[in-house]
């Protein structure tokens, strides 16, 4: 390889994206601007869930307990109702998600030592959202429950009775359980494989729509430097994009970088040759900037988003999809950034994804190199 020629198709390749405005907005702003909207408009986390209550027995116990869950960032009470017909109106127009009816002898149950039982509706509209809704609710009423008997039996016998068995949980990586620490390095990694395959997948489909292409098989250069110095500059441009990415997840999420910076763009850069040289092999294949971009889109994007293990646990995915997964490459660096991220670790821990990435990157630099013809056919 010619390292004179390979910089000069770089250099060629960095005026034309200084030339296009397009390409340096689609390069470094479309990144943050995908950040800032999935960082604050996706979230994981269920807290604040509407709730209306309707109290039959409108006592102090009764009100304790409703007191339990508006006092909890779980549940925020909206209202009290009447009738059932107001708790079917208020689901009906999306004003509750949750519904506590307490019946009229909920207190006298309580205080006999009786069995007392309280009703939950609630919206299964959203399922994953009434699921944990349930569990919360199920968690408040336990320990409520738990508290009340121990006061019973000190009110009753002079004695409270310690529960044989406690769990005490401890949260390793994230304490508060914040679901954006586990998204904003995700997302990083799927903003990362959409814009690279894209930038790069519009630049030899762009030397055949304008005819330069034949200009650059007439001259010497080897189809290697050709890819090589197309690929440099946005090489430089998805750096910056992983340092600004990086800067708004810790300044701006307040997203904790626990492992080594050197690692995580080291990491990035693997990433990143794969992506580009994928993109370049679109562009290869395609010959037309439209097609390059659309495949770049299908190819990317989908697979990114909905198999890499980003929005849904690739556990809970049927077995044949979960075969697929593995040919996804966004799903390695999506675990090596999240465990980056959140534990710490080093390469010592994250070799096998590590390598599996750069098993990637090298298969699709060869395809891109041996697909490249210096031919107009």
């Amino acid at each position: 390889m010619n390292l004179r020629r390979t910089w000069a198709i770089a250099h060629k390749e960095t005026l034309h994206i200084l030339r296009d405005p397009r390409s340096l907005i689609m390069a470094l702003a479309i990144p943050c601007l995908l950040l800032l909207l999935f960082g604050y408009a996706l979230t994981l986390d269920v807290d604040r869930v509407p709730l209306v209550v309707l109290d039959h027995d409108n006592s102090p116990t009764s009100r304790e307990l409703v007191a339990r869950f508006d006092g909890s960032r779980y549940f925020a009470t909206r209202r009290y109702v009447n009738s059932y017909a107001d708790i079917e109106q208020d689901i009906d127009h999306r004003l509750a998600l949750v519904a506590l009816v307490i019946p009229p002898d909920f207190a006298r149950n309580l205080l006999s030592n009786r069995d007392a039982q309280v009703q939950l509706l609630v919206d299964g509209t959203d399922s994953n959202t009434a699921s944990l809704a349930i569990g919360y609710a199920e968690a408040l009423v336990l320990t409520y429950s738990q508290q009340f008997s121990i006061t019973l039996a000190k009110r009753l016998y002079g004695h409270t009775i310690d529960p044989p068995l406690e769990l005490r949980p401890r949260v390793w990586f994230n304490p508060l359980m914040q679901s954006r620490n586990d998204i904003v390095p995700g997302l990083i990694a799927v903003i990362m494989m959409i814009i690279a395959a894209l930038l790069t997948s519009l630049t030899i489909a762009r030397e055949w729509e304008t005819g330069t292409m034949e200009q650059l098989i007439a001259t010497p250069i080897r189809g290697s430097e050709l890819i090589t110095g197309k690929l440099l500059p946005y090489f430089a441009l998805g750096l910056i994009d992983v340092a600004m990415a990086a800067l708004m997840g810790r300044y701006l999420f307040h997203v904790p970088i626990r492992g080594s910076i050197a690692l995580l763009f080291l990491l990035a850069t693997i990433f990143l040759t794969g992506s580009l040289a994928l993109g370049i092999l679109f562009s290869i294949v395609a010959k037309s900037q439209l097609l390059a971009n659309q495949l770049a889109m299908i190819v990317t994007f989908l697979p990114a988003f909905l198999l890499s293990g980003f929005m849904y646990p690739i556990r809970n995915m049927p077995d044949a999809v979960q075969l697929v997964t593995y040919l996804i490459p966004a799903r390695y660096f999506i675990a090596l950034l999240r465990s980056l991220y959140a534990k710490g670790v080093g390469l010592d821990v994250l070799y096998p994804d590590t390598l599996l990435l750069v098993l990637f990157g090298v298969i699709m630099a060869v395809l891109a190199h041996r697909k490249f013809r210096k031919s107009l056919v």
